[in-house]
Parts: C-alpha cells; structure tokens; sequence
C-alpha cells in the first residue's frame, strides 16, 4: 500500500509515535518510539533484545499511531506487518533520529552497549483523522 504524502509529512517530523506488538500470550503490548521512512515503509529502531522486536520477529504483524507533533487531534493509524529488520546502519540511523527529536546526538537512553535495529513496516491499512 503507497503511504498517504501526509502520513509521509508526519513521519519526516519529529511525530509521536505508539506500537503495538503482541505478547507470547496474546495480549497487546504498546510502546512509544521514535518513527521514520524510506518513502515507501515506516521505520523505527529498537535495539536488539527489547522486548518489541521480540514480539515482531515471533509475529510481525504491527499497528501504529503516529500524531502530529503540532497538532494531537490530528493522527495516522497504521496497520501492517514487518518486511525487513536489519542492524545495518542501524546505529546511524538512531543518531539521525536524535537530532529529529532531540536536535542533538543519541544519548544512549537504556545504557551500556546497544545493538540497533531497524524495523521495516509495510501498512496494509491507513485511517487518518483530522
């Protein structure tokens, strides 16, 4: 599915955003990240062991909120599904994303030594409102 140009506006900002995976018990598990895109997929990066990339690599069916830092009562929902993870770049991405965010570099939230990784999502579904 080809991303809304305004959901593509959102994503390029420094957007909230909340995922919600799937436990291994089926209940939902919702965390905020920092959000981006290649264009075509929405991105996020995690690190390696967190508890969401473990819920995406047993199922990778995603959904996403991500508001307007400008305005909150204007929002995408995404539903889709991890195509891609990669730890490839994944450190300078995570840089890019905290000067988005923080305008400065990454500083290391979660401490001691990370392994990055970028999550590749494909929307199947986009709702917008406002």
């Amino acid at each position: 599915m080809e991303l809304p140009e305004d959901l593509l506006d959102l994503l390029r900002k420094p957007s909230p955003c909340f995922v919600a995976t799937t436990m291994p018990d089926g209940s939902p598990q919702l965390t905020q990240t920092w959000v981006d895109t290649d264009g075509d997929h929405v991105l996020i990066n995690t690190v390696e062991g967190f508890r969401k990339l473990q819920n995406l690599q047993r199922d990778p069916r995603v959904a996403l909120n991500v508001t307007d830092p400008d305005n909150v009562f204007r929002y995408f929902q995404v539903r889709g599904r991890v195509v891609a993870t990669t730890t490839d770049g994944g450190a300078d991405h995570i840089e890019a994303l905290s000067q988005r965010y923080l305008g400065m570099p990454y500083p290391g939230f979660g401490g001691g030594e990370q392994t990055r990784v970028i999550v590749t999502i494909e929307a199947d579904h986009v709702n917008g409102v406002g």
